[in-house]
């Protein structure tokens, strides 16, 4: 994903509940029929045709009149957990996203930049019943969101142990160890790291970049006072692959501008937090509740496979997540895994749809593989991949060509698993 913080707010999800912001979303009126809604994403507000929709599925049509990339959420009443969002909204281009929505109260807000504060929060009301199913669709569908929850706990499973022989290695300073283990053991959060968006600042506190850190540092301490300090994998990264004097950040500030190795000491406690919050991940995810509390349906899963794939989009490709070591390339074939078996789990019911379902499915399924072939060209996750600062320009290109062909398919899936007839 794009790291960007939730001020007051959350993050981004695949398919849960941001916060901040100045200028107001359009307050009267209720959506259109068909729970349609226009939103204008501009340099200085985020404006929604409608501050009223009834329960049920809602599309938001996201036209972005501003001049930079930008992301559109919806905020849970408490502003922390993300109900839904749209990454990498290029200035000029349209997009939709559909969600299934629940009576209850929420946020909307976009930001201009895909970092700092956002813009143009405002209040959203989903009125009407609450939305249920009966029989074989509501067993079908509640079986989705528990087989993807428990994917999600097994990922979980797997990270803690492996972060905390990664960052004991990093405080005892064994470095060409934490550096061995580095990619492998970040798999099994960039797998899921659409939940772990969900949940609050965990993910700002394990996974923001530095630039990110930056941008949003007085809202992250604003949200949580002990935040006061950039943590997580990116940091120790940074220490272990500690860039040249003459180094630039993505954004292009000089890399040792307000930063220096840490000391031993601060190696402790970047450490021993990282595996303490990773811990608080695990017992989140674990939770008998989070489902009903996240309010999770079949269309969080769904998008939640075309979120990993905007993580590619945004970070992996450009080569700035893993802006030291240059382990982009493993992050890559975490979020494409990830993507792929929740795209799995909904494909059936998509395919109930009829034709066009069926259809899409087949699609989508071919453009994974095409991806996932391209992929395979640099390495796999058992031998290691080609270093992304050693994959060229054009090779960049065409594994950008080769994603949106398929972000165009996958974005209509949630459409389509929900039955919403495009217009």
């Amino acid at each position: 994903m794009n790291k960007n913080i939730i001020t007051t707010v959350g993050l981004t999800a695949a398919g849960m509940l941001l916060l901040a912001g100045c200028v107001q979303n359009q307050p009267e009126g209720e959506a259109a029929a068909g729970n349609a809604l226009t939103v204008n994403a501009k340099a200085e507000s985020c404006e929604v045709s409608a501050a009223t929709a009834k329960s049920g599925n809602v599309t938001f049509e996201i036209t972005n009149e501003g001049d930079q990339t930008t992301e559109f959420y919806l905020l849970g009443a408490d502003g922390l957990r993300i109900a839904a969002e749209k990454e990498n909204i290029a200035p000029g281009s349209s997009t939709n996203l559909t969600v299934s929505l629940q009576p209850g109260d929420y946020f909307t807000a976009c930001k201009p930049g895909m970092r700092g504060a956002n813009i143009g929060e405002a209040a959203f009301t989903v009125t009407g019943d609450p939305v249920e199913l009966e029989g074989e669709d509501q067993e079908l569908l509640d079986q989705v969101v528990v087989d993807y929850m428990n994917f999600v706990k097994n990922e979980v499973a797997e990270l803690v142990p492996n972060v905390e022989a990664f960052a004991n290695a990093y405080i005892d300073g064994d470095d060409d160890k934490a550096k061995e283990l580095y990619a492998n053991i970040r798999v099994n959060y960039e797998r899921i790291e659409p939940i772990a968006e969900a949940l609050g600042l965990l993910d700002p506190r394990i996974d923001y970049r530095e630039i990110d850190y930056l941008a949003e540092a007085e809202l992250l301490e604003a949200d949580d006072p002990s935040f006061t300090e950039w943590l997580g994998f990116h940091r120790i990264e940074k220490d272990l692959w500690v860039p040249a004097k003459d180094a630039v950040q993505p954004d292009g500030e000089p890399a040792w501008d307000g930063w220096k190795p840490s000391t031993p000491e601060e190696r402790k406690v970047i450490g021993e937090t990282l595996i303490e919050d990773s811990n608080r991940l695990y017992d989140a995810v674990h939770s008998d509740t989070i489902i009903e509390e996240q309010q999770m349906n079949v269309g969080t899963v769904s998008n939640g496979a075309s979120g990993l794939l905007e993580e590619i989009a945004v970070g992996k490709v450009t080569g700035e997540e893993n802006w030291w070591s240059h382990y982009d390339l493993w992050d890559f074939q975490a979020n494409l895994q990830g993507s792929r078996i929740a795209f799995d789990l909904v494909a059936p019911i998509a395919e109930r749809k009829g034709a066009e379902g069926t259809e899409l499915v087949k699609q989508i399924n071919t453009e994974f593989d095409a991806l996932q072939k391209l992929l395979d060209g640099y390495g796999n996750l058992d031998d290691g991949y080609v270093l992304y600062n050693e994959v060229t320009d054009a090779q960049q290109k065409e594994l950008v060509a080769q994603i949106d062909a398929l972000r165009e398919p996958l974005s209509k899936l949630t459409g389509t698993v929900l039955g919403i007839e495009e217009a």
